[in-house]
């Protein structure tokens, strides 16, 4: 497959804006932190941080979700939301549906779609930007970002996602557990990790291809959709980025995200 050719500069305003589709799935039943979009941080819902982030990147903006509650809140602030089916077991297929909905009803011929989490509140708009440079530039199907993994993280918690990659900074693998293993260094503190910050960048053609794919053993195994695509032979650029963002799944994480905000005033 060939890269994308569409005029990219770091300063956004050359990007072509209506090319791109992005997409903030969010649903409100979390297990571990229910109406976990809604949550309000500093007086705005933690959906609505991510959506004014990446609204000035993107005009196809859409949040997708399947609960009434979080249509009305970004109804509220302004934002695109659609109504999507409660019967999804990931963002991509979320995603794939506001895809699909785009394509039928507005004739939407892009080059790139971005599935953004709607949990990292600290997402910025430079990192839309530095997407959209991994996929005009490299040759790969998907890309996504990573970043060195600060020293104050547990390489081994589970909830925090690692990568390896080629000199080529193709994924070779996404793992709960830490990759790559540092012998005779115990949990590798000191060594050189990456942690995959969870926002994708898809060709259309191949967000197709990847939707009919079955659940393969290794996603099941760590529960990461991404090593489906990779089994399935796949690439997945990587694209390094310098900013923080603090991904939220629990109460205790919104307590962590609340103690940052408050050391930066």
């Amino acid at each position: 497959m060939k890269s994308l050719t569409f005029a990219f500069t770091i300063s956004h305003t050359m990007v072509d804006k209506q090319n791109i589709l992005g997409i903030i799935p969010a649903r409100f039943s979390s297990t571990r932190f229910p109406g976990k979009p809604l949550a309000m941080i500093r007086n705005k819902p933690m959906v609505q941080w991510v959506y004014e982030a990446c609204s000035d990147r993107i005009d196809n903006l859409v949040v997708a979700t399947d609960d009434e509650r979080i249509c009305q809140a970004v109804s509220g602030f302004g934002g695109q939301v659609m109504m999507t089916s409660p019967d999804h077991n990931s963002g991509t297929e979320r995603c794939y549906e506001v895809y699909r909905e785009f394509r039928k009803n507005k004739a939407w011929r892009g080059d790139l779609i971005i599935n953004i989490q709607g949990d990292e509140p600290l997402i910025r708009g430079e990192q839309i930007d530095e997407l959209i440079h991994c996929m005009a530039e490299r040759d790969t199907d998907i890309v996504t970002l990573a970043k060195k993994l600060p020293r104050m993280v547990d390489p081994g918690d589970p909830g925090t996602v690692k990568v390896v990659t080629n000199k080529h900074m193709h994924a070779l693998y996404f793992s709960r557990s830490p990759i790559p293993y540092y012998r005779g260094q115990g949990s590798g503190r000191a060594a050189s990790y990456l942690q995959h910050t969870g926002i994708y960048g898809y060709k259309p053609e191949v967000l197709e291809e990847i939707m009919a794919l079955p659940a393969s053993e290794l996603e099941k195994a760590e529960q990461l959709e991404q090593l489906r695509w990779l089994e399935n032979g796949y690439s997945i650029g990587i694209q390094y980025t310098e900013y923080q963002n603090i991904g939220i799944d629990t109460p205790e994480d919104l307590k962590k995200l609340e103690k940052f905000l408050s050391l930066k005033d």
